[in-house]
């Protein structure tokens, strides 16, 4: 019996934050990228409407980008 496992669509694993957080800052910031290239990535597809994604190096920077704004979030909180 085989079994297929099904890969998790990057805008599913965001969920939970995907409307509270401006990915057109993030792609502007951490990427030096439109916002559009940023949307055309989660959504796996290139400008041309290709399948396509994050490379696993964009992945990184990605990840790092999201703990980095968590810290300045947790900063920000702590400063209150």
């Amino acid at each position: 019996m085989e079994i297929v496992v099904k890969k998790q669509s990057l805008r599913k694993q965001l969920e939970d934050i995907i409307v509270d957080i401006s990915w057109a800052k993030i792609a502007k910031r951490y990427f030096e990228k439109s916002p559009s290239w940023i949307y055309h990535k989660m959504d796996g597809i290139d400008g041309n409407g290709n399948v396509s994604g994050f490379t696993t190096e964009e992945k990184q920077q990605f990840k790092g980008a999201l703990y980095d704004l968590s810290e300045r979030i947790r900063k920000s909180a702590d400063a209150l």
